[in-house]
C-alpha cells in the first residue's frame, strides 16, 4: 500500500506566504496526518476554527518533556525542555498559571499604554538617526531591530549596552550546537544575581524583589524566564517591522491605504499580522481523546497547528482596510502570546511614523534579492535594503 501521508514542509519560498504546499494541505480537510523529520506521523490543523478548537482544548498540552511531544524540525539540546523549566510556552497548568501571573500585570493594556510616549520616543530617536545617515539603509539593522531591542530592554531592566550580544545569540538559538541558548542562559544567570545584589528598576527587578526572595522562583527559572521574555520582546516583533515594510512596499496600493488615514494604522496591523503570521506552528499533544475536524486525534497522538496556513483561511488576499478578525499571529487559548498588546503598540508607532516621515520611501533591490532568514517555521529576513 502507498503511504500517502506527505511530509511536513516549513520552507516559505515567499516570506509573505505560509510554508510551501499550503494549499494541497488544505484540499486534505482541516485536520490531516503529516510525517515529520524523523519519521513520526502527528495530525496537522489547517482550519481555522478548528485550529482555535484545538488550541483552547484542555484536552491538549504544552509540556515538550512528554513522550512523543510533536517537534516540527530538531532542536538543540538546550532548548529541551529539561533547560527550559520556565518557559510559558511550554509548560501546562499548574506551572503556567503561575508563572503568567508573575508577569503578566506588566503586559497589560494600561501598562503598555502608559509605555507608548517612551516607545514613539525610541521610533523617532532611531528615525531621526537613519534620515540623517541618509539612503540607503538597512531598515532591519537601523530600525526594525534597535526599536524593540529598546523598548525589552528598558522593560526588563537589562542594560542596553549588552543587545548586539544577546540579539546574536538569539539569531543563533536554533543551532545545533545549542551553544547561543547556553550563552543566553548564562547572561541572564549573571544579570539576575547582579539585581540581587544591586536592585534597579525593571520587570526582572520586581520578579528578584517579590517572587524571587518569597521562594516563588529560584534564580534559575527567573533566568530562564528573563530569557524567553527578551527573546520573544525584540525578535518576533523586529521580523513584523520589516517584513510588514517590505510588504507594504511591495503593494503600493495597500500602503496607500496605510498612508491615507494615519487612524487606520492599528486595522492595518492586525491585517498585517494575519497576512504574514510569521510563527506558523504551534505543537501540542493529546492527554485524551478528541474528535476534530471529522478525525479522532487518539490520546498520545502529536498535533501540530499550523497557524499560518489557518489565518489565510479567511482570506489569501491581503486588505489593510478591511482586516480579517480573530487571526493566530500570538496565538490562542492560555498560551496567547503574553506580550501582545506591547507588540500591537510597537507597530502601530514603528508604521505610522516611518510611513510619514519618509514618504518615498522604497525597496532598494527587488523583492527576490532580499537576504532570507535561513529557517523554515519562522518566517523573516536577515537585512532590508531600503532607499529614498
Amino acid at each position: 500500500m502507498t503511504d500517502t501521508i506527505p511530509d511536513l514542509q516549513l520552507t516559505r519560498s515567499c516570506p509573505f506566504d505560509p510554508p510551501d504546499g499550503a494549499a494541497e494541505l488544505r484540499e486534505r480537510g482541516p485536520v490531516s496526518q503529516v510525517r515529520l523529520y524523523d519519521g513520526s506521523t502527528a495530525w496537522l490543523v489547517t482550519g481555522h476554527a478548528e485550529a482555535r478548537a484545538l488550541l483552547s482544548d484542555p484536552r491538549v498540552s504544552s509540556d515538550r518533556g512528554r513522550p512523543g511531544f510533536p517537534s516540527p524540525a530538531p532542536l538543540p539540546a538546550m532548548n529541551r525542555p529539561t533547560n527550559m523549566n520556565a518557559t510559558l510556552v511550554a509548560n501546562d497548568p499548574p506551572v503556567h498559571t503561575r508563572l503568567r501571573r508573575m508577569v503578566i500585570p506588566s503586559f497589560t493594556v494600561r501598562k503598555i499604554n502608559a509605555l507608548r510616549p517612551r516607545i514613539e520616543r525610541i521610533v523617532t530617536e532611531r528615525l531621526d538617526a537613519m534620515i540623517a545617515a541618509g539612503p540607503p539603509a538597512d531598515l532591519l539593522a537601523g530600525f526594525a531591530l534597535p526599536v524593540p531591542s529598546t523598548v525589552i530592554c528598558e522593560l526588563l531592566g537589562a542594560p542596553y549596552e549588552d543587545h548586539e550580544f544577546f540579539e546574536e545569540q538569539s539569531r543563533r538559538r536554533l543551532d545545533a550546537d545549542g551553544l547561543a541558548l547556553q550563552n543566553l542562559i548564562k547572561y541572564l544567570h549573571e544579570l539576575v544575581g547582579r539585581k540581587i545584589e544591586n536592585p534597579g528598576e525593571g520587570l526582572l527587578d520586581d520578579l528578584v524583589a517579590e517572587q524571587l526572595a518569597e521562594g516563588h522562583l529560584d534564580q534559575a527559572e527567573l533566568a530562564t524566564l528573563g530569557m524567553v521574555m527578551l527573546i520573544a520582546g525584540h525578535d518576533t516583533t523586529s521580523t513584523m517591522i520589516s517584513l510588514g515594510t517590505m510588504l507594504l512596499l511591495d503593494n503600493p496600493e495597500q500602503l496607500a491605504k496605510v498612508r491615507a488615514d494615519e487612524a487606520a494604522v492599528p486595522a492595518a496591523v492586525e491585517e498585517l499580522l494575519r497576512y504574514l503570521t510569521i510563527a506558523g506552528m504551534l505543537p501540542r499533544q493529546a492527554t485524551e481523546d478528541i474528535e476534530l475536524g471529522g478525525v479522532t486525534i487518539k490520546a498520545g497522538d502529536g498535533v501540530l497547528v499550523a497557524s499560518a496556513i489557518a489565518d489565510r483561511e479567511q482570506s489569501d488576499e491581503l486588505d489593510v482596510a478591511n482586516p480579517m478578525r480573530h487571526h493566530l499571529a500570538f496565538g490562542f487559548g492560555i498560551h496567547q502570546c503574553l506580550g501582545q498588546n506591547l507588540a500591537r503598540a510597537e507597530l502601530e508607532i514603528a508604521f505610522t511614523q516611518l510611513f510619514r516621515r519618509i514618504p518615498t520611501l522604497r525597496l532598494a533591490v527587488p523583492v527576490d534579492e532580499v537576504p532570507r532568514r535561513p529557517m523554515g517555521a519562522l518566517s523573516g529576513v536577515t537585512e532590508l535594503p531600503v532607499t529614498w
